[in-house]
């Protein structure tokens, strides 16, 4: 089996690109290299800047290929349509002229991917992880949704990247029946799944369950912990996602209540191929320990059988 790890920039606090506490992008790149990766994703829309000689020189510096790049936006709105669409446009042309990553064999696509994340909705980002207070889409909303990811992901693929649905806790595809929905209406050569662990067990799913469930359409695979404490405090708040985060929701790889020796057999059964990103969502103001959290996130997978 073929699965190496790599990085993210969220393990930095970098997921609003307005957020004016985030690190400058260069030390991002600079600690994921002494972290050991070989990797990293490209982060939200406009934080690594699209200036093809920038990246690439600090990416050459800290010993980095980009794994995937990142729509995390709203997917449901109509005004906001063309806007990912651009987005799509500016982040496929810049990671296809970078350098790849090696293709592993029996890997469904090759890298970079692209991660097509919906967000930005106060009435689900209030209900992360309660699947039974969340509101739901109607028919038309959804179908609408829909053909707005249709559109990035066949832009995707004129620039040949393989985009990769990602469920996203406070998002509009984020439970059960909304992942099997996604499934139903995205057709697999359109599309694959980048399944995450740990939004899969905050929003109340059996990670290794999910992981079988679509293994025929996993083609990147996400990897958070959950600090089981933060997380039980946090559902009873009327809280946003990233506000239970930066309290320490999520906590270094191992540390939490995820079961990795037992993930790591289950992706052995499936015979998953390919790349997996950690990601430690947290505030920014609180980076300074974002190489200490990595680092430990790194030795303990490699602990129990994974590579770098």
């Amino acid at each position: 089996m073929g699965m190496n790890i790599c990085g993210a920039p969220c393990c930095w606090g970098v997921d609003d690109v307005k957020n004016p506490h985030l690190p400058a992008w260069q030390k991002v790149l600079e600690e994921a290299g002494l972290a050991g990766y070989r990797a990293i994703e490209l982060g939200p829309y406009g934080y690594l800047p699209i200036d093809i000689e920038k990246v690439s020189e600090e990416l050459a510096k800290n010993h980095l290929s980009i794994v995937a790049g990142t729509i995390f936006d709203d997917l449901l709105s109509e005004e906001n349509y063309e806007n990912v669409l651009r987005q799509t446009e500016e982040i496929c042309d810049l990671i296809t002229k970078l350098p790849p990553l090696p293709l592993h064999e029996g890997q469904h696509y090759k890298t970079p991917y692209l991660t097509v994340m919906d967000w930005g909705h106060d009435e689900r980002d209030y209900a992360a992880g309660h699947s039974d207070q969340a509101s739901r889409l109607t028919e038309e909303e959804w179908n609408q949704m829909i053909n707005h990811i249709k559109g990035i992901c066949e832009k995707a693929k004129e620039y040949g990247v393989r985009p990769v649905i990602h469920p996203h806790a406070g998002g509009y595809i984020e439970f059960a029946d909304e992942i099997d929905k996604i499934v139903q209406d995205i057709p697999e050569e359109l599309a694959g799944f980048c399944l995450d662990t740990g939004h899969l067990f905050y929003s109340g799913m059996d990670p290794a369950a999910w992981l079988k469930k679509y293994a025929d359409r996993l083609d990147y695979v996400h990897f958070k912990d959950v600090d089981l404490k933060v997380y039980e405090e946090v559902m009873q708040e009327h809280i946003r996602f990233f506000e239970g985060c930066a309290k320490g929701a999520m906590c270094p790889i191992g540390k939490g209540a995820l079961d990795y020796p037992g993930i790591k057999q289950t992706l052995e059964e499936i015979k998953y191929n390919g790349y997996i990103t950690i990601e430690q969502e947290r505030d920014p103001r609180n980076s300074s320990t974002s190489l200490k959290d990595v680092k430990e996130s790194v030795s303990y997978l490699k602990s129990v059988g994974y590579e770098i």
